[in-house]
C-alpha cells in the first residue's frame, strides 16, 4: 500500500466516525472572549482558569523581560539558554512546593515524556491510572518498562497490581485533576499504597495547581502529600506555557544528565520566565479569584442540575457535559457556536468510546451573566440534538 493510500484510508476512517479534527484560528486572545472569522464569542473552552493570561502584571513582566533579555533563549539550558532568571524561578517553585529542586521544561507534554523515558528500565513497571493524559500513557507505552493500568481513581485496583511481584522498581502515575473528566484523584490513598510497596508516585497536576490548595499550591498540597515526582504546567491557571518537574536533589541531577527532552530542547525565553514569576505572585495572592471561580462553578452546576444535564462529578473548572455519540456532540457544539458560545466537542480517542462530550470550562474571568447565558443556550439547544 502506498503512503498516499494509507493516509487517505486513515483520514476517511476519521471522517466516517465523526472524529476528524480541525484547528480553528482565533483572532482575539483566549480569555473570557475570543474572536473568530469576524465574530466575538464567549469562551467556554480555554484552560485559563484564573484569567491570568490577560493580567496586566504578567503582560508587563513579559514586556520588561523581552526588553532586557530579548525574545529567545538562544539554546538549550545545557548550552546558553539557562539564565539567572531561570535559576531564580526554579528556586521559587521548589520553595513554594516544599521540594529541594525544580527543573523547567518547555511544555507539560515534554516534561511527562522526559520523566518516563529517563527514569525507567526494562525490569521496572509503570502502574498508571486508566484515564491518565496521553502524554503519560504514550511515554509509558514507548518506555522499556511494563505498563499496567489501574481502574480510574480506584485505590483497590492499584493495590491488586502492587501486590503482583516485580523484579524492578515501581512508578505509579496519575493526574491531580483529570483533564477530560475534571475529577480529583484520591492522592493520599494512592501515595500511601505506593509507599507501602516501595514505589514512587508521579503526579501531573496541570489542572490543579493554581486552582486548589493553600495559596494555589495544588492537589498534592491540598491532600497533604509530597509525591516523589510532581509535574506542574503553566498553560492553565498560570496563564502562560511551559512546565516544571519538582523532585529531590539527586533526581534533579540525574534528569540533568539523562532527560533528553530537557538536554536537547531550546530553553524557554527568559522573558517568559519573568511572566511566570509574576504569575506565581498573582497565584499566591489569588484567593479572591479562586473564590470567584468556585462561585461560578457552583452557579453552573446548580442550573445544570435543574435542567437534568448529564455532568460528571467534577467540582472544579472543568465541567464535562456527556453527550454520547460523536455526531451529537459536534452538532450541539455547532449550535452553541451559532449562538455566540465557543465550546469544543471532545471525541474518542481523547475520551473513551461512547463518551463524546462538550468540555466546558468555567473560569474566574466569567461573569455571572455569562454563566446564565450558557445555561439558557444549553437549555434551548440540548433537547434538539437528535433533530
Amino acid at each position: 500500500m502506498s503512503w498516499n493510500a494509507r493516509i487517505e484510508i486513515a483520514l476517511d476512517q476519521r471522517r466516517q466516525a465523526s472524529a476528524f479534527r480541525r484547528r480553528q484560528p482565533n483572532a482575539g486572545g483566549n480569555g473570557r472572549w475570543l474572536a473568530h472569522d469576524g465574530r466575538r464569542y464567549l469562551n467556554f473552552s480555554g484552560n485559563d482558569y484564573l484569567g491570568l493570561s490577560q493580567h496586566a502584571d504578567l503582560i508587563a513582566a513579559w514586556q520588561q523581560g523581552a526588553a532586557r533579555f530579548g525574545v529567545g533563549s538562544g539554546g538549550s539550558g545545557h548550552v546558553t539558554g539557562f539564565s539567572a532568571t531561570h535559576q531564580q524561578f526554579e528556586a521559587q517553585l521548589a520553595e513554594w512546593q516544599g521540594y529541594r529542586r525544580a527543573l523547567l521544561f518547555i511544555s507539560g507534554f515534554a516534561a511527562n515524556q522526559a520523566l518516563l523515558a529517563a527514569m525507567l528500565q526494562a525490569e521496572d513497571r509503570i502502574l498508571a491510572d486508566k484515564l491518565s493524559h496521553a502524554s503519560l500513557l504514550e511515554a509509558a507505552v514507548h518506555s522499556p518498562a511494563q505498563l499496567r493500568r489501574f481502574a480510574h481513581n480506584n485505590p483497590e485496583s492499584l493495590r491488586r497490581l502492587l501486590n503482583t511481584p516485580t523484579q524492578g522498581e515501581t512508578l505509579v502515575v496519575t493526574e491531580g485533576v483529570f483533564s477530560m473528566d475534571g475529577d480529583a484523584a484520591p492522592l493520599a490513598a494512592l501515595h500511601r499504597l505506593t509507599r507501602e510497596h516501595g514505589g514512587w508516585l508521579m503526579v501531573d497536576d496541570a489542572h490543579g495547581v493554581g486552582v486548589v490548595g493553600e495559596k494555589g499550591r495544588g492537589s498534592c498540597w491540598q491532600q497533604g502529600i509530597r509525591p516523589e515526582l510532581l509535574v506542574l504546567t503553566f498553560g492553565k491557571a498560570f496563564g502562560c506555557s511551559g512546565a516544571a518537574v519538582l523532585c529531590d536533589e539527586a533526581t534533579a541531577d540525574y534528569l540533568l544528565q539523562f532527560a533528553r527532552h530537557l538536554i536537547y530542547s531550546t530553553a524557554m525565553p527568559a522573558a517568559q520566565v519573568c511572566a511566570l514569576q509574576a504569575s506565581l505572585t498573582c497565584i499566591q495572592q489569588a484567593d479572591d479569584l479562586r473564590d470567584k471561580l468556585a462561585a461560578n462553578v457552583a452557579r453552573f452546576r446548580a442550573g445544570a442540575g435543574q435542567m437534568g444535564l448529564r455532568l460528571t462529578t467534577s467540582s472544579g473548572a472543568i465541567q464535562p457535559l456527556i453527550v454520547g455519540d460523536n455526531q451529537s456532540a459536534l452538532t450541539l457544539a455547532q449550535r452553541l457556536r451559532e449562538q455566540g458560545l465557543w465550546v469544543s466537542a471532545i471525541r474518542p480517542p481523547t475520551v473513551p468510546p461512547g463518551s463524546a462530550r462538550l468540555r466546558l470550562t468555567i473560569t474566574a474571568a466569567h461573569q455571572p451573566e455569562d454563566i446564565d447565558i450558557l445555561l439558557e443556550t444549553l437549555n434551548g439547544c440540548s433537547h434538539r440534538i437528535s433533530e
